[in-house]
Protein backbone atom coordinates (compact mmCIF):
# COMPACT_ATOMS: atom_id res chain seq x y z
CA UNK A 1 0.00 0.00 0.00
CA UNK A 2 1.58 3.32 -1.04
CA UNK A 3 1.77 6.56 0.95
CA UNK A 4 -1.31 8.06 -0.77
CA UNK A 5 -3.42 4.99 0.11
CA UNK A 6 -2.22 5.10 3.72
CA UNK A 7 -3.11 8.81 3.89
CA UNK A 8 -6.59 8.14 2.50
CA UNK A 9 -7.09 5.31 5.00
CA UNK A 10 -5.96 7.58 7.83
CA UNK A 11 -8.41 10.29 6.74
CA UNK A 12 -11.29 7.80 6.73
CA UNK A 13 -10.33 6.68 10.23
CA UNK A 14 -10.19 10.29 11.41
CA UNK A 15 -13.66 11.03 10.01
CA UNK A 16 -15.06 7.89 11.63
CA UNK A 17 -13.42 8.83 14.91
CA UNK A 18 -14.89 12.32 14.80
CA UNK A 19 -18.28 10.86 13.97
CA UNK A 20 -18.06 8.76 17.12
CA UNK A 21 -17.24 11.86 19.16
CA UNK A 22 -20.24 13.67 17.73
CA UNK A 23 -22.52 11.06 19.28
CA UNK A 24 -21.34 11.88 22.80
CA UNK A 25 -24.29 13.02 24.93
CA UNK A 26 -24.57 16.80 25.07
CA UNK A 27 -24.69 16.76 28.86
CA UNK A 28 -20.95 16.01 28.93
CA UNK A 29 -20.22 19.54 27.69
CA UNK A 30 -19.39 22.02 30.46
CA UNK A 31 -21.96 24.66 31.29
CA UNK A 32 -20.48 28.01 30.26
CA UNK A 33 -23.46 30.34 30.49
CA UNK A 34 -24.16 32.04 33.81
CA UNK A 35 -27.91 32.33 34.25
CA UNK A 36 -29.42 35.04 36.46
CA UNK A 37 -31.74 33.63 39.10
CA UNK A 38 -35.39 34.14 38.18
CA UNK A 39 -38.05 34.18 40.85
CA UNK A 40 -40.55 31.32 40.75
CA UNK A 41 -43.83 30.41 42.44
CA UNK A 42 -43.13 29.17 45.96
CA UNK A 43 -40.01 31.29 46.45
CA UNK A 44 -39.78 33.25 49.69
CA UNK A 45 -38.97 36.95 49.32
CA UNK A 46 -37.64 39.35 51.93
CA UNK A 47 -38.79 42.81 50.80
CA UNK A 48 -37.13 45.78 52.51
CA UNK A 49 -38.41 49.32 51.94
CA UNK A 50 -35.77 51.73 53.19
CA UNK A 51 -36.99 53.96 56.07
CA UNK A 52 -40.39 52.30 55.92
CA UNK A 53 -40.29 49.26 58.21
CA UNK A 54 -44.08 49.02 58.20
CA UNK A 55 -43.91 48.23 54.47
CA UNK A 56 -41.06 45.71 54.80
CA UNK A 57 -41.98 42.03 55.12
CA UNK A 58 -41.17 38.44 54.16
CA UNK A 59 -43.71 36.80 51.85
CA UNK A 60 -44.03 33.75 49.57
CA UNK A 61 -44.70 34.03 45.87
CA UNK A 62 -48.21 32.68 45.32
CA UNK A 63 -48.90 29.75 42.95
CA UNK A 64 -50.25 32.22 40.37
CA UNK A 65 -46.82 33.93 40.35
CA UNK A 66 -47.88 37.18 42.03
CA UNK A 67 -47.18 38.87 45.36
CA UNK A 68 -49.09 41.32 47.49
CA UNK A 69 -47.41 43.78 49.84
CA UNK A 70 -48.78 46.76 51.76
CA UNK A 71 -49.96 49.34 49.19
CA UNK A 72 -49.08 47.00 46.29
CA UNK A 73 -51.58 44.37 45.17
CA UNK A 74 -51.12 41.44 42.79
CA UNK A 75 -47.73 42.34 41.36
CA UNK A 76 -46.26 39.70 38.96
CA UNK A 77 -43.05 38.22 40.39
CA UNK A 78 -42.26 35.00 38.50
CA UNK A 79 -39.70 35.22 35.74
CA UNK A 80 -38.22 38.41 37.24
CA UNK A 81 -34.85 38.85 38.90
CA UNK A 82 -34.79 40.24 42.43
CA UNK A 83 -33.53 43.57 41.09
CA UNK A 84 -36.25 43.79 38.45
CA UNK A 85 -38.93 43.06 41.03
CA UNK A 86 -37.48 45.68 43.39
CA UNK A 87 -37.76 48.31 40.64
CA UNK A 88 -41.35 47.20 39.94
CA UNK A 89 -42.25 47.64 43.62
CA UNK A 90 -40.57 51.05 43.68
CA UNK A 91 -42.68 52.21 40.73
CA UNK A 92 -45.85 50.96 42.43
CA UNK A 93 -44.95 52.63 45.75
CA UNK A 94 -43.99 55.92 44.11
CA UNK A 95 -47.69 56.85 44.09
CA UNK A 96 -47.63 56.88 47.91
CA UNK A 97 -44.00 57.44 48.96
CA UNK A 98 -41.50 59.94 47.67
CA UNK A 99 -38.49 58.23 46.03
CA UNK A 100 -38.92 54.77 47.57
CA UNK A 101 -35.86 52.52 47.76
CA UNK A 102 -36.64 48.81 47.75
CA UNK A 103 -34.43 45.73 48.11
CA UNK A 104 -35.67 42.22 47.35
CA UNK A 105 -33.78 39.24 48.76
CA UNK A 106 -34.73 35.71 47.76
CA UNK A 107 -34.41 33.54 50.87
CA UNK A 108 -36.27 30.38 49.82
CA UNK A 109 -35.38 29.12 46.37
CA UNK A 110 -37.66 27.19 44.04
CA UNK A 111 -37.41 29.09 40.76
CA UNK A 112 -39.50 28.77 37.59
CA UNK A 113 -39.72 25.42 35.78
CA UNK A 114 -37.12 26.59 33.28
CA UNK A 115 -34.58 26.86 36.13
CA UNK A 116 -35.42 23.64 37.92
CA UNK A 117 -34.05 20.13 37.64
CA UNK A 118 -36.87 17.62 38.19
CA UNK A 119 -36.31 14.02 39.27
CA UNK A 120 -39.03 11.43 38.72
CA UNK A 121 -39.28 7.67 39.07
CA UNK A 122 -37.25 5.49 41.40
CA UNK A 123 -35.39 8.19 43.32
CA UNK A 124 -35.50 7.93 47.11
CA UNK A 125 -37.14 11.38 47.23
CA UNK A 126 -38.41 12.44 43.77
CA UNK A 127 -38.64 16.22 43.66
CA UNK A 128 -37.96 19.44 41.80
CA UNK A 129 -34.64 21.10 42.63
CA UNK A 130 -33.58 24.67 42.04
CA UNK A 131 -30.82 24.64 39.39
CA UNK A 132 -27.38 25.79 40.48
CA UNK A 133 -24.51 26.72 38.20
CA UNK A 134 -22.20 23.77 37.45
CA UNK A 135 -24.72 21.31 38.91
CA UNK A 136 -23.86 17.69 38.13
CA UNK A 137 -25.75 14.41 38.15
CA UNK A 138 -24.04 13.54 41.44
CA UNK A 139 -25.31 16.77 43.03
CA UNK A 140 -28.85 15.88 41.97
CA UNK A 141 -28.60 12.31 43.31
CA UNK A 142 -27.29 13.54 46.66
CA UNK A 143 -30.21 15.98 46.92
CA UNK A 144 -32.81 13.26 46.23
CA UNK A 145 -31.18 10.69 48.52
CA UNK A 146 -29.99 8.33 45.78
CA UNK A 147 -32.10 5.64 44.14
CA UNK A 148 -34.40 2.92 45.49
CA UNK A 149 -33.61 -0.80 45.54
CA UNK A 150 -36.07 -1.23 42.67
CA UNK A 151 -34.38 1.26 40.33
CA UNK A 152 -32.74 0.31 37.05
CA UNK A 153 -30.10 3.00 37.47
CA UNK A 154 -28.16 2.41 34.28
CA UNK A 155 -31.30 2.81 32.19
CA UNK A 156 -31.99 6.27 33.61
CA UNK A 157 -32.25 9.12 31.13
CA UNK A 158 -32.27 12.89 30.97
CA UNK A 159 -34.92 14.79 29.03
CA UNK A 160 -33.59 18.13 27.83
CA UNK A 161 -35.44 20.74 25.81
CA UNK A 162 -33.43 23.09 23.63
CA UNK A 163 -34.70 25.26 20.82
CA UNK A 164 -38.19 23.82 21.17
CA UNK A 165 -36.93 20.26 20.68
CA UNK A 166 -36.69 17.63 23.41
CA UNK A 167 -33.76 15.23 23.48
CA UNK A 168 -33.49 12.09 25.59
CA UNK A 169 -30.20 10.42 26.40
CA UNK A 170 -29.06 7.65 28.71
CA UNK A 171 -27.12 8.23 31.92
CA UNK A 172 -25.45 5.62 34.15
CA UNK A 173 -26.77 6.42 37.60
CA UNK A 174 -25.93 3.00 39.11
CA UNK A 175 -22.34 3.10 37.85
CA UNK A 176 -21.94 6.55 39.39
CA UNK A 177 -23.36 6.01 42.87
CA UNK A 178 -22.71 2.32 43.43
CA UNK A 179 -19.61 1.78 41.31
CA UNK A 180 -17.95 5.16 41.87
CA UNK A 181 -17.46 5.69 38.13
CA UNK A 182 -16.93 9.46 37.90
CA UNK A 183 -17.03 9.32 34.10
CA UNK A 184 -20.81 8.88 34.56
CA UNK A 185 -21.06 12.18 36.45
CA UNK A 186 -22.47 14.41 33.71
CA UNK A 187 -23.29 18.11 33.79
CA UNK A 188 -26.94 19.03 34.33
CA UNK A 189 -28.67 22.01 32.78
CA UNK A 190 -31.56 24.17 33.88
CA UNK A 191 -34.85 22.56 32.86
CA UNK A 192 -33.52 18.98 32.75
CA UNK A 193 -35.76 16.10 33.83
CA UNK A 194 -34.01 13.02 35.23
CA UNK A 195 -36.10 9.87 34.73
CA UNK A 196 -35.13 6.80 36.79
CA UNK A 197 -37.10 3.72 35.68
CA UNK A 198 -38.03 0.68 37.73
CA UNK A 199 -36.19 -2.56 37.12
CA UNK A 200 -38.32 -5.23 35.45
CA UNK A 201 -36.93 -7.94 37.74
Amino acid sequence: MNVREWSALGLVGLVLGLGGCATNPPEAEPETETLPYLIGAGDTLNIVVWRNPELSLTIPVRPDGTITTPLVEDLPATGRTATQLARDIERALARYIQSPVVTVIVTGFVGPYSQQVRVIGEAAKPQALSYRQNMTLMDVLIAVGGITDFADGNKASILRTSGGKTQQFRVRVKDLIKGGDLSANVTMRAGDVLVIPQSLF
